[in-house]
Formats: structure tokens, C-alpha cells, sequence
């Protein structure tokens, strides 16, 4: 099978060829070395905790010191910004928990309609907690471009926070978010972004993004369930998160509530330590390739309507469509009996949509190429999709 001809294939064990995997959008297969770095750590008696002072706990504390170095590489980023915790929704919803402390009523907070729900509803709550005024940028539902003109023009001197995606984790459209940046930096606002849908296909650079504060989750590039924060250093000794008293008050640590998963940050570190060495150009390269047949192949069919963007111009390998006559649940199923694994709905981006006018239809059925589809994948998908649209 042509799977196994591919040398970054041959790196995901769960990837065996019995299903097209398209659902990598949601969470990737994990990658070999990350798996057994995962298992080695949790079987080699290492696994204790931290600040004491016996072999164990000083093998956790350099794990996690390595883990913010390896992370800070792959975000172009200081280790001493870098933070970890279950997922971006947890984190997210943590650190506005702490931004909210420092606001005041009359204060802004702009956002986008692009964006999954988990970087707009914590905003929101932080906005509505402190009587500050929450407002998003549109888009264009044609082409799934943000207006980032109108996002510009919503910046202004009362704001404080600018949020925004790194990439649509459903139409896969890449906002100018250095635009946006500037636009924020220049009235003194900070910006956040959620780079969840991005970091697997693009290099992450917090300097070239401008971003204050990004965040992702390695299980969307390969990895385990867990997540990756940077905040700028002084903003992390500025704000107050939630916490218990004896744990860590400075540097980054401040808001990680618990203990760590250690075996988690092993697997990560595996993870990051090959994405550097293969690099993110080169995953790029071999997803493109393989997203372009998908794209133009899903245009060319009766029935089906692509959602978002045509072109491959500033996009993620992620695709969202329908099929006339079918809900697209009942599409996902229809795949699913073919193992050809999508996903069906909005993809927890709600705003956007409503804006696409797929919110009261069922959403969109969503296919996203990673490093380990192929193009047999590809065409196992779109022969099930016209086989369907023609039914």
C-alpha cells in the first residue's frame, strides 16, 4: 500500500491503513518516538514529582525545564514565557481568568467570528465578568477571509486584548494576523493567539506573528494530550492567576495549578524534538501536495459545495463541504462505514458558522489532510464522496 512508501507514514503507529484519516483537525495519530518516549518515562521510576530531593524528583524538574526549551524552540519563543496544561480550552479559560483581574468596565476586548468557540467564550465570560465590551470582526463567508481592514478599525484606545486565530480550525483560511498585531501594539493592547489550527502545518514565530500570548495543542501535531502557552514574561508576572499559595509565584509556573503530566511532556518532547529535525517547511510541502488532488477533486464533483476559500492561497490542508441532499452527519456516517474518518457539524466554531449560513443545516463535513495522509487516502475519500453525491 502507498502508505507505507512514505518515510513520515511509517512514524505513526495507529496510522495503519485499515482507515483514510482525515480527521487530524480534531487530534493526529501519535507519533512512534513520542509513544515511546511516553511509555519509557512512565515505566523507568522517574515518574514522582516535583522540588524534592531525592534522584525521581530531580529527573521531573529538568524534564519540565527541557520541555519549556524544546517548546520555545518550536515556537521561536523564550523558555521562560512557556506553560503547560490539558488543552487550549482549559488553558484559555485560565489565563482570561487572570487577564479579567485587570480590567476595567469601559474597556475593549476585539475578537474575530473565524475563531473556534474556545478562544470567543472565554473572552466573553472575562468581558461580561467585568462589564468590558466584547466585539468581533467579521468575515467573508465566500472567500473565508477575515475582514482585516474591519478588525483594524474595531482597535481602538480603550482596548486591551485582541484575539485572533492562527488559522480556521474549519475552513482552514490564514488571517494577516501581523496586521492585526501592529494595529493592537500600536494603541498598547496585547494580542493572543490561538495557533491550535496552525502550528501543525506552519512554523509558529512569536516575533513574526506579534503575538503576546499563543497558544496550541500537541495532540493536533503528533503528540499527546497536552498543551503548550506562551505569555511574554513580564505580562505573566503582571497578571494574577488563580492558584494555591504554596505552589510557584514567579515565571511561568504561576499558572500551572497541580502537578504535571510528566509522561505527557515526554511524549512531547519527542514530538518537538522531530517536528525541528524534519521541519515544519518540509511538513508543509509533503501536505500540500497531497491537499491539492483533495481540493480540486472535491470541486470537480455534482452536488458538492467546498465552503470557504477555493484556492491554496494562505490556507491549511482543511477543507469543510457539503453535499445537496444529505446532512452532513449523515455523511460522516456514510464514510465512516467506508472507514474514511471526517467530521460532521461546526467543529465548536460557532460564529463562524453562522456566518457561512451552515448553522441551522447541519454544519459542514470536514476533511483535513496531516503529514501521514496519502494520496490513495485521498482518492478513498473522494471516491466515496462522489459514489455518494451521486447516490
Amino acid at each position: 500500500m502507498q502508505y507505507l512508501a512514505s518515510p513520515i507514514a511509517r512514524r505513526f503507529p495507529g496510522n495503519d491503513g485499515e482507515w483514510a484519516r482525515f480527521d487530524g483537525p480534531a487530534g493526529t495519530q501519535m507519533l512512534d518516538s513520542a509513544i515511546d518516549a511516553l511509555d519509557e518515562f512512565a515505566a523507568s521510576g522517574d515518574n514522582a514529582n516535583s522540588h524534592g530531593a531525592f534522584s525521581a524528583s530531580r529527573a521531573c524538574d529538568e524534564l519540565i525545564e527541557t520541555s519549556r526549551e524544546l517548546v520555545a524552540k518550536f515556537y521561536r519563543a523564550t523558555a521562560d514565557g512557556v506553560w503547560f496544561g490539558a488543552n487550549m480550552t482549559t488553558m484559555t479559560f485560565a489565563f482570561t481568568r487572570a487577564v479579567a483581574r485587570a480590567l476595567k468596565p469601559g474597556d475593549r476586548i476585539v475578537g474575530t467570528r473565524l475563531d473556534h468557540d474556545a478562544n470567543v467564550w472565554p473572552w466573553h465570560e472575562a468581558a461580561c465578568e467585568k462589564l468590558v465590551e466584547f466585539v468581533l470582526a467579521p468575515f467573508d463567508a465566500k472567500t473565508g477571509r477575515l475582514d482585516t481592514e474591519a478588525m483594524i478599525d474595531m482597535i481602538d484606545e480603550r482596548t486591551r486584548w485582541v484575539t485572533i486565530p492562527g488559522a480556521s480550525n474549519l475552513i482552514g483560511t490564514i488571517p494577516d494576523v501581523r496586521a492585526v498585531s501592529d494595529a493592537a501594539h500600536a494603541v498598547g493592547a496585547n494580542v493572543f493567539v490561538d495557533a491550535v489550527a496552525f502550528a501543525p502545518h506552519r512554523q509558529v514565530d512569536v516575533m513574526a506573528l506579534g503575538a503576546d500570548a499563543i497558544v496550541s495543542s500537541a495532540y493536533k501535531w503528533y503528540g499527546p494530550h497536552i498543551s503548550a502557552m506562551w505569555v511574554r514574561p513580564d505580562l505573566i508576572e503582571s497578571l494574577r492567576p488563580f492558584k494555591v499559595r504554596p505552589s510557584e509565584n514567579k515565571g511561568p509556573a504561576r499558572f500551572e495549578t497541580g502537578t504535571p503530566n510528566y509522561e505527557a511532556l515526554a511524549g512531547l518532547n519527542a514530538t518537538v524534538e522531530f517536528l525541528i529535525e524534519f521541519g515544519m517547511d518540509a511538513i508543509r510541502a509533503v501536505e500540500e501536495d497531497t491537499f491539492e488532488p483533495l481540493l480540486t477533486g472535491l470541486q470537480s464533483i455534482p452536488g458538492v459545495r467546498c465552503v470557504g476559500a477555493q484556492d491554496m492561497v494562505d490556507r491549511t490542508p482543511t477543507v469543510s463541504f457539503t453535499i445537496d441532499g444529505f446532512h452532513p452527519d449523515q455523511v460522516a456516517a456514510m464514510l465512516a462505514a467506508e472507514r474514511v474518518a471526517v467530521w460532521s457539524g461546526d467543529s465548536y466554531a460557532v460564529e463562524a458558522g453562522q456566518t457561512l449560513g451552515v448553522d441551522m443545516t447541519g454544519g459542514v463535513v470536514r476533511a483535513g489532510v496531516v503529514a501521514y495522509v496519502t494520496d490513495e487516502d485521498v482518492q478513498r475519500l473522494l471516491t466515496a464522496v462522489e459514489r455518494i453525491a451521486s447516490s
